[in-house]
C-alpha cells in the first residue's frame, strides 16, 4: 500500500504491526488512567495489571465492565430534615456513650461499646435495644413466616432482593403482594437488575396497574450491556407496616428451599425482626429506592416510622456498605470483632476469600488462642472462587483454624460470631466483592442469647460437614493445585 504523495509503502504486516502498537500505548494509558487514579489495594491494583496487559485490549474490556468503581457520590440522599434528624439522634448517641450516659440494656452491649461507637460514627448506624429476633434456618419456614406477615400488612409492604425469580416460591409471594396491593396496602418492590436479570417490569404488570411500585437498581439502558454489572444491590431487606423487617442471606428462588438437585439442601440464615432496628431497615429501603425512583420519592413519614412498644431486649445496629462510601463499614466492623475476640471465632461464609487485613486478624487470634472456626461449602457455585476460598481456609487450617466443609447443600449464610457475645447476620461474604464493590446490609446484634443461639447452630451444622485436615490436604491433585494457584492469582478482582 502506497501512502498518498509520498514514495513510501507500508506492507500488510507494517499496518497490523502499527496497529498493535498503538493499541498497546492506548491500553497502557487507559490502564494507568483508570487503576492507579482510583482507590484500590495495591493487590487490585496488580491482579488489574496482570488482565490488563495478558490480555490487551480484551482486558481493557473486561476493566471497563468489571473493575470500574463507583466515584464518591451521593447516589443515596436524604431530605434536608430527615438528614437533620438522623444526624441529631446519631451525634446524641455518639456523645452519651464518649460521657458513659448510653444506657444499654445488657452488660454485652456495654463491654462492646467501641464496636457501637465505631459503627454510629462511620456508618450513622444507630443503636436500638428493644428487639425480638426470630432465626430461620430453613427457608421454608422463612417464606411461610414472610407470607404470614405479608397478608398481615395494614399500610405497607417494601420488598428489595438481590434476586427475585418468579419460580414457585416467587409467584406465591407475588400472588401475597399483588393481593394486598389490591386491597389498597401500598406495596413497593426494588429488585437487581442483574441479580434479578429474568425480570423486567413487564412481569410486574399486574402490581403496577393497580397501583403498586416496582423499579430495578442499576437498571441496563443497553441490550446485554451494563456499565454498573459490577456494583451490585447485595441486599435483602423487607419491612412490614415499619414493624416487622427481614435481613439476612436468602434470595427469592426455588433454589434457596432446596429444590434445586444441583445445588442440594440449600443452607441459609435469615432473621425477622421487631423493634426499633427496624426503622433502620426502613431507612435504608428508603435511601434505595429513591436514589432510583424521583417521582415517587419516600418521605419520612410517622406510618413509616410509627411508635413501637418494647417487644424485646436485643441490642442492634443495622450497618450497610458500598462503593459510594468512604470506609468499608461492615468489613470494619468484623475486623473489630476478631481484634475484640477473647475465646472463640465462628464464621459462616460460603465465599471466603478475606484481603490482607481479615487474613492476618485472624492468624493473630489463632496464635493469640483464641479458638477459630470457619465453615464453607464442599462444592462450588463459582469454581474460581470455590478454589479461592479453599485454599484460604487450608492455610489457616495449617495454624490451627478448624475448617468444615458443609455437605448436604450449598451453604449460603453469611454469619460472624465472636464469644459468644456479638454476632453479625446479613448479606455481607468475606471477600471483596462484598467489602468494596457490592451495596450490602448486616445485623450486628450485642446480645448473649442470640450469639449463643447462632453458635448452636454452628455446632448442629458440624454434623453434617466434612472437617478439613492437614493430610487430606495435602493429597489434592495436581489440577487442584494449579486450580487453587491460578485462583489466588485473580482473587483480589473475584
Amino acid at each position: 500500500m502506497q501512502i498518498p504523495f509520498t514514495d513510501v509503502y507500508i506492507t500488510d504486516a507494517s499496518v497490523v504491526t502499527i496497529i498493535s502498537i498503538l493499541l498497546f500505548i492506548i491500553n497502557f494509558l487507559l490502564a494507568a488512567g483508570l487503576v492507579f487514579l482510583e482507590r484500590r489495594s495495591a493487590q487490585s491494583v496488580w491482579a488489574w495489571i496482570l488482565v490488563l496487559f495478558f490480555l490487551p485490549i480484551v482486558g481493557f474490556l473486561l476493566y471497563m465492565l468489571f473493575g470500574r468503581t463507583i466515584y464518591r457520590q451521593e447516589i443515596f440522599k436524604l431530605d434536608e430534615d430527615d438528614k437533620v434528624g438522623l444526624e441529631h439522634l446519631v451525634s446524641e448517641q455518639l456523645e452519651e456513650i464518649k460521657q458513659d450516659r448510653l444506657v444499654f440494656s445488657n452488660d454485652i452491649a456495654e463491654k462492646h461499646k467501641k464496636q457501637i461507637h465505631m459503627l454510629l460514627n462511620n456508618n450513622q448506624s444507630f443503636v436500638t435495644s428493644n428487639n425480638d429476633v426470630t432465626t430461620f434456618t430453613d427457608m421454608n419456614q422463612k417464606f411461610a413466616q414472610m407470607i404470614k406477615d405479608i397478608e398481615a400488612a395494614e399500610d405497607h409492604i417494601h420488598f428489595q432482593y438481590y434476586i427475585f425469580k418468579l419460580d414457585n416460591i416467587g409467584q406465591e409471594l407475588y400472588r401475597a403482594l399483588l393481593k394486598k396491593q389490591r386491597e389498597g396496602v401500598s406495596v413497593r418492590i426494588l429488585y437487581d437488575d442483574i441479580g434479578s436479570r429474568s425480570l423486567s417490569l413487564r412481569n410486574f404488570t399486574d402490581v403496577r396497574e393497580a397501583g403498586g411500585l416496582v423499579e430495578a437498581f442499576f437498571p441496563s439502558k443497553l441490550p446485554l450491556i451494563n456499565p454498573r454489572i459490577n456494583n451490585r444491590n447485595h441486599r435483602k431487606i423487607v419491612v412490614i407496616d415499619g414493624k416487622v423487617g427481614y435481613i439476612g442471606g436468602s434470595n427469592v428462588g426455588d433454589e434457596y428451599l432446596g429444590r434445586d438437585p444441583k445445588m442440594g439442601a440449600w443452607r441459609d440464615t435469615h432473621l425477622r425482626i421487631e423493634g426499633n432496628a427496624v426503622k433502620s431497615l426502613q431507612l435504608r429501603f428508603m435511601l434505595d429506592w429513591n436514589s432510583h425512583d424521583t417521582r415517587n420519592n419516600m418521605k419520612h413519614e410517622e406510618h413509616y416510622f410509627p411508635e413501637i412498644d418494647s417487644v424485646g431486649d436485643t441490642t442492634m445496629q443495622i450497618a450497610s456498605s458500598g462503593p459510594d462510601e468512604n470506609y468499608q463499614q461492615i468489613k470494619y466492623g468484623y475486623l473489630n470483632m476478631i481484634y475484640s475476640a477473647k475465646k472463640s471465632i465462628h464464621i459462616q461464609s460460603p465465599y471466603f476469600i478475606p484481603d490482607q487485613s481479615i487474613m492476618e486478624a485472624i492468624r493473630i487470634a489463632i496464635l493469640s488462642g483464641v479458638k477459630v472456626k470457619i465453615m464453607i461449602p464442599s462444592f462450588p457455585d463459582h469454581p474460581f472462587v470455590y478454589w479461592a476460598s479453599y485454599s484460604n481456609a487450608a492455610s489457616l487450617m495449617k495454624m490451627g483454624a478448624e475448617i468444615y466443609m458443609y455437605k448436604p447443600g450449598f451453604l449460603h449464610q453469611k454469619v460472624f460470631n465472636i464469644d459468644d457475645e456479638v454476632v453479625s447476620v446479613g448479606t455481607t461474604n468475606i471477600d471483596n466483592r462484598s467489602f468494596i464493590l457490592n451495596f450490602e446490609v448486616n445485623a450486628f446484634m450485642y446480645d448473649q442469647d442470640e450469639a449463643v443461639k447462632q453458635r448452636k447452630i454452628f455446632e448442629a451444622d458440624i454434623d453434617q460437614c466434612e472437617i478439613m485436615t492437614v493430610e487430606r490436604y495435602e493429597e489434592r491433585g495436581f489440577w487442584i493445585k494449579l486450580k487453587e494457584g491460578l485462583a489466588n492469582l485473580i482473587s483480589p478482582i473475584l
